[in-house]
């Protein structure tokens, strides 16, 4: 097989669950949080210090590597992980979620959708067969299912027909599916309908995937509805396999997924928020433009041993920032990712360790939002 999972310890009190994912390109210790390298880098940060924060896997983008530089130039270079220089695994998404929000102009059929370009209005046909000789061309370890996420809000009958659209199209991707090193996983998808996720979730789960993805969350719908529905998705699917909840990244929904038993979880979320000031810390936000660090010579985060943590101050990053140097992007996102990496490896040892309830009561302490209807993590105060 492509990838085994292998389930370490799963808490008695929770779902949450520490587990190995197995690769070709190392082994992963889940949960996991995986950046996003949209176009075959994580934004501002080369691969040696994504190694160095202690990334395990990344996530690059279908739709966008297609459209440029194109798959037959990744493959000429020998796949995904010699392009980019990154020597662990990867997963690429099936780029179905980009072609439905991000191309104007899509019309949907049975075959596939016809798109224009977001970059130069170029008409493209995106099949489930493409979707999936695009990634394996790319190489990357896991792929995923080319699937249609519908929008929130949306109709009953809309989504009950992208239910049985994405569930056709995922047998397609199956049977068109050759490369025996990569590892192909399903999408469940079913909006906030529990009949439609339930009726998602059986017809992959007979189709046996080696992975099983939860997509069309985190798409516009209150934080307590996706906790919602992933109280009775989740359950839906198989021990034995990881779960990977699609598009999530933000430190209370990583924490309210694993303790429902996800086990992967991806998004711009840290990144992109750096980009525009905000570095996430284990006291909560701090928008580092504000006038209030303009001489606040202490680190971004007290209880942070990081790169940046250890050699800059809230002040110097603020002036960086309101300079519009690089370098703040690049140390804010720096930052980021090593809050969320040690954030999943602590909550990870939290798990094998049996204080779990005990970890996120005091982690999510920082991130419960005040105009949010309480989410689970209320159970564990």
């Amino acid at each position: 097989m492509a990838i085994r999972f292998e389930l370490v310890k799963e808490c008695s009190r929770t779902g949450a669950r520490a587990g190995l994912l197995h690769t070709p390109h190392g082994t992963v210790e889940t949960p996991v949080f995986m950046p996003v390298g949209t176009q075959a880098t994580v934004k501002t940060m080369a691969p040696e210090e994504l190694l160095q924060i202690g990334v395990q896997i990344v996530l690059s983008n279908t739709y966008h590597l297609y459209l440029r530089p194109g798959e037959k130039l990744v493959a000429a270079h020998g796949g995904l992980h010699r392009f980019m220089n990154w020597p662990r695994p990867i997963l690429t998404d099936s780029g179905g979620f980009q072609v439905f929000s991000l191309a104007p102009l899509r019309r949907i059929t049975e075959e596939g959708v016809e798109f224009r370009s977001h970059i130069d209005g170029s008409r493209h046909f995106m099949t489930p067969e493409k979707a999936i000789d695009i990634q394996m061309a790319l190489g990357a370890d896991i792929i995923m299912a080319f699937d249609e996420c519908p929008p929130y809000p949306c109709s009953y009958d809309y989504v009950r027909q992208a239910v049985e659209r994405t569930t056709r199209w995922a047998r397609r991707c199956k049977e068109y599916h050759s490369r025996p090193d990569q590892a192909l996983f399903g999408i469940v998808q079913g909006g906030t309908f529990r009949d439609l996720r339930e009726q998602s979730a059986a017809e992959l789960v007979e189709m046996d995937f080696p992975g099983y993805a939860i997509g069309g969350l985190s798409v516009g719908e209150p934080k307590p509805l996706m906790y919602e529905v992933l109280e009775y998705t989740v359950p839906l699917l198989p021990k034995d396999k990881p779960r990977y909840l699609m598009g999530v990244g933000s430190p209370d929904c990583l924490l309210e997924g694993v303790i429902r038993g996800v086990d992967m979880f991806d998004c711009v979320f840290p990144t992109r928020v750096a980009r525009n000031g905000l570095a996430l810390t284990s006291l909560g936000k701090v928008m580092v433009r504000n006038a209030a660090y303009a001489e606040d010579l202490s680190p971004l985060d007290p209880n942070c041993d990081c790169y940046v943590c250890r050699n800059y101050t809230r002040a110097y990053l603020r002036h960086l920032y309101k300079a519009r140097e690089i370098l703040a992007l690049r140390l804010l996102t720096w930052h980021n990712l090593s809050y969320i990496t040690r954030l999943m490896r602590e909550l990870r040892q939290a798990i094998l360790e049996d204080r779990t309830e005990e970890f996120v009561r005091k982690a999510g302490e920082a991130w419960r939002e005040e105009e949010e209807a309480p989410g689970s993590l209320e159970k564990v105060k």
